[in-house]
């Protein structure tokens, strides 16, 4: 099949058995959450136990790492040699033993870039067996391009909002376990930066959220899930994008930069703890932060 035939449609079937189906190299990067395999038996005393509509969260711990590492390698192999993969996922405990994401992206065929800290600022459960879980993660995935692991630079803009991103889980959805649209715009635009026409993709895409984000950005997208359900409160969502163009441009509005690093060397002013470029007093960490960024 050709790429054309997946282009800016929502599709309802299995994520693996779909992504077969896409051409290699085809698509420029991906934002993801899927199922965390909870089991359906957790539930904490502000967040309800997870029940998707029309799949299963309770598969052996094993065949679920299976099929996560066969999809994140499908993934791998459509993606474009440069491009990048942003995988939500957290830590999980089952009776006592700490199940981490780490145990099967180090055996896919991604480079893991980073590890960034989605800091949801609420804890699903307030029993106090381990301090309460207010975070989870997102994995930076990247496929080497002329075989260099480390990849492009990003703008200062970008890069100044740093490995903890802090924003609350979304509101107001039917899908259980929603990302606020600020995760998949940050990850999008930080990556794409103003380059419009990319095409975007989400295996596990639930409420559409990863998909209205792309659209407002001016990307294509594709979207797989399992429920129709969430395909078609998916596409119900498409349709009334312009209604979340107010959060998208305010997720925008953090990435600016006053000063580059550039032009404070070349002006002699802060531009590391221990050196300047002409030995002018050091501002401090506070005022240096306060200057180079906006609502970072």
């Amino acid at each position: 099949m050709r790429i054309e035939d997946f282009i800016d449609k929502v599709i309802c079937g299995d994520a693996l058995d779909t992504l077969k189906k896409i051409p290699d190299n085809s698509i420029d990067m991906g934002v993801t959450s899927p199922p965390y395999n909870k089991r359906e038996n957790k539930k904490g005393w502000l967040v309800d136990k997870v029940i998707y509509k029309g799949a299963t969260d309770n598969l052996p711990e094993e065949e679920y790492q299976k099929i996560q590492i066969e999809v994140l390698n499908e993934l791998y192999r459509v993606l474009k040699p440069g491009g990048s993969f942003f995988y939500n996922h957290k830590i999980r405990w089952e009776r006592g033993v700490m199940l981490h994401p780490m145990d099967w992206l180090r055996k896919t065929k991604w480079v893991i870039r980073q590890e960034i800290i989605w800091d949801r600022m609420i804890a699903a459960n307030l029993r106090g067996w381990r301090f309460w879980q207010v975070e989870e993660r997102i994995y930076w995935l990247y496929k080497p391009e002329d075989k260099n692991i480390i990849g492009k630079e990003l703008k200062s803009k970008h890069a100044l909002l740093t490995s903890i991103w802090r924003f609350p889980p979304e509101n107001n959805n039917p899908h259980p376990a929603p990302f606020p649209i600020a995760l998949p715009v940050r990850a999008i635009y930080s990556i794409m930066d103003e380059k419009k026409g990319g095409i975007i993709i989400d295996p596990y895409c639930g409420s559409g959220t990863t998909l209205v984000a792309a659209k407002i950005l001016g990307h294509h997208y594709i979207g797989i899930d399992i429920s129709e359900e969430y395909v078609d409160y998916s596409l119900k969502r498409l349709k009334n994008y312009k209604n979340e163009i107010k959060a998208v441009e305010e997720e925008l509005s953090r990435h600016v930069v006053r000063k580059t690093f550039k032009e404070r060397k070349e002006r002699g002013e802060f531009v590391g703890r221990y050196r300047t470029s002409n030995k002018k007093e050091v501002k401090s960490l506070f005022e240096y932060f306060e200057d180079e960024s906006v609502n970072a």
